[in-house]
């Protein structure tokens, strides 16, 4: 069965940070391209990252800077370390692939 699960998800102020992991089985990691992808209160999905099976990173404009992605193939985990956090970042965050997604993790920044 194919699973993502995100987790590291928080409460925290303007300017601080976060890792938000994402632990995968059920398919060969290695080979695939996995992305982040962010949906606010009340409005549409926005996508956050994607990283290749090769290591390639590219983060959408608003993140771009902040945001960054990892992947470990050895423990079949992806990373996306959020730093410089904005009120605009609330937002629940999903690991994503091709075909499959994870139910999510909450980011809220407030003061």
């Amino acid at each position: 069965e194919v699973q993502l699960l995100e987790s590291g998800g928080g409460s925290v102020q303007p300017g601080g940070s976060l890792r938000l992991s994402c632990t995968t089985s059920g398919f060969a990691f290695s080979d695939i391209t996995f992305g982040w992808v962010r949906q606010a209160p009340g409005k549409g999905l926005e996508w956050v990252s994607r990283i290749t099976n090769a290591g390639m990173d590219n983060y959408g404009d608003s993140v771009g800077g902040r945001f960054t992605m990892i992947r470990d193939d050895d423990e079949k985990m992806t990373y996306l370390e959020v730093r410089n956090l904005k009120s605009q970042d609330t937002a629940m965050y999903y690991c994503k692939k091709r075909g499959a997604w994870g139910q999510g993790t909450v980011v809220t920044v407030s003061s």
